[in-house]
């Protein structure tokens, strides 16, 4: 091979810039997702691919860079509209011209990226989430628990150090009316990639100390999530399908506070109550007591003036009472005793009247008396006649008299002769005189 045809690779890479510079000078929207993205001395360096709709399978991948200069203005205005900073998965519109470095290789250069473009991505796949959990009947089962009448045990999930659950916690303890609370803390992180497993880890250990049984001082009455002092634009994380299911679904009420005034976050739609502020979730419990505590005096002034109006009705129909009493008393004693009266006199009458009754009855057995003896007299002597009339019939003499015998053994009468023994010694009275005989067989 002649020498004239060498060329270094510098110049090879040199030849493909400008190549690339003379046939593609323009600039390009391009349709992407970031599968990386990271800054670096104030570049932001990303890599773009793009998945088959049906797959997902990745069908193109590139670099890009966005120099310091471009960067410091487009991401302000990126994460403002969006209330998001660029992460992995999300999906942007950005414009690129190509770039070959005799040195780098090739890249796509950022000039600019379309906020509006990743809005309508992210709502959409909020739409998707949101349809989802509803499909799943879970979207509103927070909505239908209730806060305790007295919710002053509070599980806390926030990140230690947040100027926000220091707020939170102070505005409970220096409450004007003195209520007390109990806070515990469970640690998680409140922005970037790791809120969705970092809050579910934190709710899995709270729901482990609230499943029944279990020890009274350990349970919770509410769950409140908290952030505060971080960046409005690390608010991927509460737009998460995983979340918003575990959120859905506990036990507890809970109620988030994570601190931006953009639309809800797809965790404030699923929640029990959703506030703004650390300090708005501290107003709320408070404020919750404040109107229990009104009812209750309420209900106690109620109360106390439905007493003594019930005193006051009875204090008067007691004196009404009183009064008419002694009346009353009089009026019963002069019916009464008019009544004994009547009484009295009615008896009086039936005695007498029982007594003239018993006088003619007894006048009238004294006239029918004399009459009533002759003939019971008759009657007993017949009856005494008849009976001595049996009794002669009766008599053993006319049975001797006739022919008959009767005999004894030890003065017995003998009726069966198997009840005598040979060498007995029996009597045989006739009429006329006595025989004793000795059995011999």
């Amino acid at each position: 091979m002649k020498s004239e045809q060498h060329v270094t690779l510098y110049e090879l890479n040199h030849l493909v810039s400008k190549v690339i510079e003379s046939e593609m000078p323009s600039e390009y929207w391009v349709e992407a997702e970031l599968s990386e993205c990271r800054e670096s001395r104030g570049h932001c360096y990303m890599e773009l691919i793009q998945k088959d709709e049906q797959t997902a399978t990745p069908i193109a991948k590139a670099s890009a860079k966005c120099w310091a200069t471009k960067w410091m203005l487009i991401r302000p205005g990126f994460e403002r509209t969006t209330g998001q900073r660029l992460h992995a998965g999300m999906k942007i519109l950005l414009k690129v011209y190509a770039q070959f470095h005799e040195a780098y290789g090739f890249s796509w250069i950022v000039t600019d990226i379309d906020p509006t473009y990743t809005l309508g991505d992210m709502a959409r796949k909020r739409q998707e989430i949101i349809r989802q959990l509803k499909a799943e009947g879970v979207f509103d089962l927070q909505k239908e628990l209730q806060l305790p009448l007295f919710c002053q045990r509070i599980a806390v999930i926030s990140s230690e150090t947040a100027a926000g659950y220091g707020d939170f916690c102070n505005q409970l303890a220096d409450n004007p009316y003195g209520f007390k609370f109990c806070t515990q803390l469970f640690p998680a992180i409140m922005q970037g990639e790791g809120v969705e497993q970092s809050i579910i880890a934190a709710l899995e250990r709270i729901y482990s100390l609230t499943s029944y049984p279990s020890p009274p001082n350990s349970d919770f009455d509410c769950v409140v999530i908290i952030r505060g002092g971080g960046a409005t634009s690390d608010m991927s994380g509460f737009d998460t399908l995983a979340l918003a299911e575990n959120v859905a679904n506990f036990p507890l009420p809970i109620i988030t506070g994570i601190g931006h005034d953009r639309d809800e976050s797809i965790l404030d739609m699923v929640s029990h109550i959703r506030v703004k502020t650390p300090t708005a979730a501290a107003s709320l419990l408070i404020d919750q007591l404040k109107t229990v505590l009104d009812t209750i005096n309420e209900s106690q002034i109620r109360l106390t003036r439905y007493a003594q109006q019930r005193l006051s009705t009875l204090s008067t129909q007691l004196s009404t009472i009183s009064e008419t009493l002694p009346r009353i008393f009089s009026t019963v004693k002069t019916r009464q005793e008019a009544r004994l009266d009547a009484l009295n006199s009615r008896l009086v009458n039936h005695a007498e009247q029982r007594i003239i009754n018993n006088r003619l009855s007894i006048a009238n057995l004294e006239s029918h008396l004399p009459l009533f003896l002759d003939r019971r007299l008759m009657a007993e002597k017949h009856r005494l006649q008849l009976i001595e009339e049996k009794t002669k019939n009766l008599d053993p003499a006319l049975l001797l008299k006739r022919g008959y015998s009767i005999t004894l053994k030890d003065g017995k009468t003998v009726r069966d002769a198997s009840t005598l023994h040979p060498g007995d010694t029996i009597e045989t009275r006739l009429a006329n005189g006595t025989i004793h005989s000795t059995v011999t067989k």
